[in-house]
């Protein structure tokens, strides 16, 4: 028996964006079809501040397989020159019960959280959103700066962070990527002013005011996912039409909603649907061409599972990848 281990450096290959905002699609329909099993992740505290240990198993009849993604969450870590995110996506045979592969759990969550977000910008943002504001300048900045773009023709990109420094660093870095203009910001405004809206900060507290928000908005919370975390403000979340991606997992640990549903700013019930759902004709899209609409983004094992079999057929099809005799 063997186990096939696919490191970071060889995901981006093996799962292009393009390619993973399709499998998002089919990930989300599956999970909002009933079609996968996912238990409630658990999240344990470490003992440093804001740290966890995360674990996320589930099971998917087609693609037949099951397994867990197994990570640790240290948002200190990038100031030490290590990712966020370490650890893994395992995946098991369905049939046999046999360990199949261990795929790098940092990359796989990089890359499906930025594709999740286009997927739902692809369905809801206005056809003609031609800029993209970006709050945050860190590695989900830049792959929703790469997801977008291949969804929606965009022109301009704004980017604002608690930093400037980093913002205009990422500008810098990154100008003329996916075809678009691409600047720093010091007022978090012109950022929120623009088409499609991605927040990626893992801020406690709000970093964006609904009041800045321009009719016809489209709106990614992705940073936050705590119950007493969030990026956005009550005015924000309340003037949008509210999507998730699992409807149980938001009511569970999305302080973007949560908090606004503790002050009576909104309730359960303004959650339109999942994008699965949408998808699946179950619940409607954007309304008009002034409506403002939400996507809160948590992360569910459906993506990591459908990503990591992505990249292990990708994988035994190139030759990539380590295989090592297990047991």
């Amino acid at each position: 028996m063997s186990l096939l281990i696919i490191r970071a450096a060889e995901i981006r290959n093996l799962l292009p964006m393009g390619e993973c905002i399709e499998v998002m699609d089919r990930a989300m329909r599956a999970f909002s079809g009933g079609a996968v099993n996912a238990p409630s992740r658990i999240i344990a505290p470490l003992g440093e501040q804001d740290a966890y240990f995360i674990l996320m198993p589930g099971e998917t009849q087609q693609p037949p397989i099951y397994g867990a993604k197994i990570v640790s969450l240290l948002p200190a870590n990038p100031a030490r020159g290590r990712p966020a995110v370490q650890g893994f996506v395992t995946l098991f045979d369905q049939s046999t019960g046999a360990p199949v592969a261990l795929v790098d759990g940092a990359e796989i969550t990089a890359i499906r959280t930025a594709a999740a977000s286009a997927l739902a910008s692809r369905e809801l943002a206005r056809e003609n959103a031609s800029s993209h504001g970006i709050f945050g300048a860190g590695v989900q900045a830049a792959n929703h700066l790469d997801s977008v773009c291949s969804i929606r023709e965009i022109k301009k990109v704004r980017v604002w962070a608690r930093d400037f420094d980093k913002a205009r660093q990422f500008a810098q870095k990154h100008a003329g990527r996916g075809g678009a203009v691409v600047t720093a910001v010091k007022d978090p405004a012109e950022a929120a002013a623009c088409d499609i809206v991605s927040v990626v900060t893992n801020s406690p507290e709000p970093v964006l005011r609904g009041e800045w928000l321009q009719a016809g908005a489209h709106l990614n919370l992705v940073g936050a996912h705590e119950p007493q975390h969030r990026e956005a403000d009550s005015q924000a979340v309340a003037g949008s039409a509210i999507y998730v991606d699992s409807r149980q997992g938001a009511l569970n640990e999305a302080g973007d909603l949560l908090i606004p549903i503790s002050e009576g700013s909104v309730t359960e019930h303004d959650i339109i649907g999942e994008i699965g759902e949408v998808l699946l004709g179950k619940a409607p899209g954007r309304l008009n061409e002034q409506q403002i609409t939400l996507y809160k983004s948590l992360g569910i094992v459906a993506q990591d599972l459908f990503a990591a079999e992505h990249v292990l057929s990708n994988a035994r099809k190139t030759g990539k990848g380590q295989e090592v005799e297990f047991p």
